[in-house]
């Protein structure tokens, strides 16, 4: 794994912003996979202040989402669909038509699954963007998931609602099942990009770096296997791995 340290939120949005964007001036045709949620919502503010001052052009670009919220329409402002739209698609001139988020407001979900994973194997993901669950979840992986897990269904802990909380009404809002991609999705992209700020997230990145074996317990363990992983982490979150540069 490469080890990117940086000062705070802000340089970790820069840093990750400027690396995702020399990859696809690299690649105009490349497969990027996206999340969702606060830590890398900086990191798509800084691509869309790139493309209105430099014109970097997504035109070529696809994208696939890691992610989606079962019972929530597109049109839902807690949705990932609106959020990836609020916070990027509608800002960048990515056709719509070439990005990709799971439906989490079909009848079939399984079906979805199936579907949605088909997507994902045909195009193949370059880079993958990820943040890290303070229990170690990737995507909505939560401890206990198999490392060999395709797209699928999966209950949310409390601990990744109560998370999450901050962006519903109330927790009772929050849905108790999300479409994912699987552990092996992930594992299957080319490369990888590690987002990770705070000390929340401190532990959690300890113990992703620590000489642990990797462990379904902590799903991002098996991100040590990856033969490219590339972390980007902030003073705060690296205080517990006794990194210093």
């Amino acid at each position: 794994m490469n080890i990117v340290r940086v000062d705070n939120y802000e340089e970790m949005s820069k840093a990750s912003a400027r690396y995702i964007i020399d990859k696809v001036k690299a690649n105009r045709k490349m497969t990027l996979g996206l999340a969702t949620g606060s830590t890398p919502k900086g990191t798509y503010q800084y691509i869309i202040e790139d493309h209105k001052q430099k014109g970097t052009s997504y035109q070529q670009i696809s994208t696939f989402n890691l992610d989606e919220y079962i019972g929530l329409s597109a049109k839902d402002p807690n949705s990932y669909h609106f959020y990836m739209k609020d916070v990027l698609f509608n800002h960048i001139d990515l056709p719509l038509n070439h990005t990709h988020i799971p439906n989490g407001d079909v009848l079939d979900k399984e079906e979805e699954c199936v579907r949605y994973e088909a997507k994902v194997k045909e195009s193949s993901i370059d880079l993958q963007i990820l943040g890290i669950g303070a229990n170690g979840h990737i995507g909505f992986n939560e401890p206990g998931t198999s490392f060999q897990s395709e797209t699928h269904v999966v209950a949310l802990a409390e601990s990744t609602r109560e998370a999450n909380a901050r962006f519903f009404p109330s927790i009772d809002d929050v849905p108790t099942h999300a479409i994912t991609m699987g552990i092996a999705s992930i594992m299957a992209s080319k490369e990888i990009l590690l987002l990770v700020s705070g000390e929340a997230k401190s532990e959690a990145l300890e113990r992703l770096l620590s000489d642990q074996l990797p462990s379904e317990d902590f799903p991002a363990s098996i991100l040590k296997t990856h033969p490219r992983v590339t972390i980007i982490a902030d003073n705060e979150a690296l205080m517990a791995t006794g990194i210093t540069r």
